[in-house]
């Protein structure tokens, strides 16, 4: 019996150690396990995150000018994509190449040549006999258009010349009774020998005109015309030039955009003297103004027409407008390459900026057709279609990118306040159709800025030579948009004064 009851405790006693010894494992297999469920939930915080920076990372890896503000001469050649079917533009059903109608620029044989150079046979080509002497009939004309050699420049000389009287007086004549116009270029006070209008007009038609840098302008005015000039002349002749139209020119323009029922305004940077400015514009179908200053409101009013301007005003995203009294218009194109920076990046997650993209396509579409149609508005149930489908994307983005990680899906949060807050202005286009749907327009004029910038090394020397350039750039472009030669346009403010635009736009 004592035997018996020694092995059952024993027996118990083992059991309890095993138990035990089970308990612990178990203990830790839960310990284990709290761990790695820990160490889980953590690398998949660390995975969200790294896949959000991920997309943000090759988001700006591929931005370009197609999907964002990056202007395209920032694009590398190297990088050029082909235009993606999402692209905002649409196919205007025109085939390339010249239109039809357009009268073209093919050459035909002149009835009134210069010179013309016979070419005879001299030898029968049947018996070998010469051929001196009889009668030729032209079998086939040719000719050849070229450019002559360079002349010397013209040179003219004023004389004052003085009469004596009967009585003994002597009279001189002063230059004030002169026939010839140009008689005055040559009036005191300065030098007795000076350069015409025209050889002034092609110096600054060169370097505000065709966008070259000073020295280039300047060889290139002698190889052309012979007249040799000093570098620093060329660049005087713009600073006349700008002097005069700031005394005419410029007050009447402001006074014309003032009154326009709808602007385009844009800005870019324009780096001089080893620093960055802003070259702003204001501007119409018929009208543009240019000038230089930072980029502050202080400095978008120092242009003399927006502060006061009421009407519509087609601009960008830039805070710097919003002061102005006018009635906002948001680029649309600016809006679509946002929206397409985010569907780039993730497709998937971010569905409500294609179906926003495509939305506004719809609703710019909508809007060229009723313009053609001749109306004045767009269909109510069509805008009232829009504005469904707008409100349905913006919905859509909320609840996609909310407590979302990531700056990607912050970006996407920016976006979509900022389509809540400004849907007036950015569907104006689609409630008023006298409104664009773009900024093309302020684009295109103050895209010369980048060009002369890039020509000239990519900085301009001196502050005053881009303030110079913005100025005489707004007459040259004026000039141009009413159907002025700009040679013909310059030549005119260096002899009677600066042509002035008649009105907003030609009756």
């Amino acid at each position: 019996m004592r035997d018996n009851l020694f092995v059952t405790d024993s027996i118990e006693a083992q059991l309890r150690e095993l138990v035990a010894t089970q308990a612990d494992l178990i203990a830790g297999q839960v310990e284990r396990i709290r761990l790695q469920t820990e160490q889980i939930r953590t690398q998949s915080e660390q995975i969200r995150l790294l896949t959000a920076r991920v997309a943000e990372l090759e988001r700006r890896l591929g931005a370009d000018s197609s999907n964002s503000s990056r202007p395209p001469s920032s694009d590398a050649p190297w990088d050029k994509k082909p235009a993606k079917p999402r692209s905002s533009r649409q196919r205007s059903g025109r085939k390339p190449g010249k239109q039809p109608g357009d009268p073209g620029v093919s050459r035909s044989l002149s009835d009134a040549p210069d010179r013309i150079v016979p070419i005879e046979p001299h030898q029968c080509s049947g018996c070998h006999g010469s051929l001196v002497g009889a009668a030729a009939a032209i079998a086939e004309r040719r000719q050849v258009v070229d450019l002559p050699p360079v002349q010397a420049p013209v040179i003219t000389e004023y004389q004052l010349l003085a009469k004596t009287c009967t009585c003994g007086a002597v009279t001189c004549a002063d230059w004030a009774g002169a026939d010839d116009a140009n008689a005055a270029v040559v009036a005191p006070p300065g030098s007795p020998v000076r350069i015409g209008p025209r050889a002034l007009a092609m110096c600054v038609l060169l370097t505000c005109g065709h966008y070259l840098p000073v020295g280039r302008a300047t060889a290139l005015l002698e190889n052309l015309t012979g007249l040799h000039l000093a570098t620093g002349f060329t660049a005087r002749s713009r600073r006349r030039a700008a002097k005069r139209l700031a005394e005419k020119f410029l007050p009447h323009l402001q006074e014309l955009l003032s009154t326009a029922p709808l602007l385009h305004a844009d800005e870019t940077t324009g780096r001089a003297a080893g620093a960055l400015s802003w070259v702003h514009v204001a501007c119409t179908e018929y009208l543009t103004l240019l000038h230089v200053g930072g980029r502050s409101s202080a400095d978008i009013d120092n242009g003399g027409v927006l502060p006061g301007f009421t009407g519509v005003l087609v601009r960008d995203g830039y805070a710097g407008y919003d002061h102005l009294p006018a009635l906002h218009a948001w680029c649309g194109a600016h809006l679509a390459r946002d929206l397409r920076s985010l569907s780039d990046a993730d497709p998937e997650g971010q569905l409500w900026a294609t179906a926003m993209a495509d939305t506004l396509a719809a609703a710019h579409q909508a809007a060229c057709q009723a313009r053609e149609q001749g109306l004045d508005r767009l269909d109510p149930e069509v805008l009232a279609t829009v504005i469904n489908h707008y409100l349905g994307a913006l919905a859509k983005g909320t609840s996609d990118n909310l407590g979302v990680p990531g700056e990607l899906a912050a970006r996407a949060r920016t976006l979509i306040r900022r389509f809540r807050r400004y849907q007036d202005m950015i569907l104006r286009f689609a409630t008023d159709l006298t409104v664009p749907w773009t900024n093309n327009q302020a684009e295109r004029d103050i895209r010369p800025v980048k060009t002369a910038q890039r020509n000239s090394g990519g900085s301009w020397r001196t502050l005053q030579g881009l303030t110079e350039f913005a100025v005489v750039h707004s007459y040259l472009a004026t000039a141009t948009k009413w159907g002025k030669d700009k040679y013909q346009a310059l030549t005119e403010l260096f002899t009677t004064g600066p042509w002035l635009p008649p009105a907003l736009a030609p009756s």
